[in-house]
């Protein structure tokens, strides 16, 4: 596969709605996660990884957190004097949220056209994994398919809407299913794919003139009795954020070593945005277990199986367990957290106690104070 025939398309407002507390300031793309990345991270960094050099990040609403992160894309190698790291605002004909994927890609359809590769790879930006989409390319060119998709066999999570495919000997997808919630032992997609870049435009602009939006059920649904509609498993380790128990489930995850090992591998590095912090300070009278710590981090108190990213403070005598603290978080003296989620900026006072339960963290807002 050639970088230069294939080009990404990120969508990174899609399923906001999932992880409505984290997206309420933000897209699902610029979530954090593991101590010091986003999610659109994990999706960009597969990208550049796979030899491509020319991504479309679609955004919507509440993107100021994204475009802060993406910047130019120098953290991507992504900062180049021809193609590189495109912002993508898509704003709809009569108004500035669109229907869909599908009003979405139509409003950026000159540059889809103005472009010169034949390949397009479409994904969303709510799954951790390491992906080489060199090979899915790879296959979808030998099979000659108009459209791959990539799919993980298992447990679909427990959402409105799963895609669930059927496939042939072949790997043909012979047919795809909308479910609501979970289902066992299935096929289900996880938002990636690869499609000619022409067809992509055809199918489109085929849509807009009937009013269709739904890109699961006008196109890819549409396309399968017709077109050569092709899968590609992979089988290596993916959490989706479908939850915000989803969410933190794939934040604890990173404690065994095996999924770090998977995840962060060094031959297919994970680039983020590049904060210059001194290193983590542990004082005289800490303890920390388990647990993954930023840089820029000053901790005093008692810390086990938690995620902090970088900049949190936690006070003399604290103590948090099973937790994911963001980035310049505070934490009083005295304090007891167990299972809390807390976002950017959040001040919590002396002697406060917070707890939650496995499958149900506590969650404190942007800048709250308690």
């Amino acid at each position: 596969m050639l970088g230069n025939n294939v080009m990404g398309v990120l969508f990174a407002y899609v399923h906001d709605e999932r992880v409505r507390d984290l997206t309420e300031h933000r897209v699902m793309a610029s979530v954090p996660y593991g101590g010091r990345y986003r999610l659109v991270d994990f999706t960009l960094s597969n990208i550049v990884n796979s030899g491509i050099t020319k991504v479309g990040v679609v955004t919507d609403e509440n993107y100021q957190s994204l475009m802060d992160h993406l910047g130019s894309g120098k953290a991507w190698d992504l900062s180049r004097k021809r193609e590189g790291l495109y912002l993508l605002p898509p704003f709809g004909k009569t108004s500035s949220r669109t229907d869909g994927k599908i009003e979405s890609l139509d409003s950026i359809r000159r540059f889809l056209k103005n472009s010169l590769e034949d390949y397009v790879i479409l994904s969303d930006c709510d799954t951790v994994a390491n992906i080489n989409y060199r090979e899915a390319v790879d296959q979808h060119i030998a099979t000659g398919a108009d459209m791959t998709i990539i799919y993980r066999h298992g447990d679909s999570p427990d959402v409105e809407r799963n895609s669930i495919y059927t496939l042939d000997p072949s790997g043909r997808i012979r047919e795809m299913l909308i479910h609501r919630g979970s289902e066992h032992g299935v096929n289900y997609g996880i938002g990636m794919s690869v499609i000619g870049r022409q067809l992509l435009l055809q199918l489109v602009e085929g849509c807009m003139s009937r009013n269709e939006y739904d890109f699961d059920k006008d196109i890819i649904q549409r396309i399968i009795p017709e077109l050569k509609v092709m899968g590609y498993e992979f089988k290596g380790t993916a959490y989706q954020v479908s939850s915000f128990e989803a969410y933190f489930e794939a934040n604890m995850a990173l404690m065994d070593p095996k999924v770090r090992a998977e995840l962060f591998d060094p031959n297919r590095p994970i680039y983020t945005k590049v904060r210059d912090d001194m290193p983590a300070k542990y004082g005289l009278n800490s303890a920390v277990s388990n647990s993954l710590v930023a840089d820029g981090c000053v901790i005093d108190g008692e810390v086990e199986n938690c995620v902090l990213f970088r900049g949190v403070k936690i006070a003399r005598g604290a103590r948090v367990r099973n937790c994911v603290i963001m980035q310049d978080t505070v934490i009083g003296e005295n304090s007891r957290l167990d299972y809390v989620v807390a976002d950017k900026n959040v001040e919590i006072e002396a002697n406060r106690t917070l707890m939650g339960y496995q499958t149900y963290p506590v969650y404190i807002a942007k800048d709250s104070k308690v």
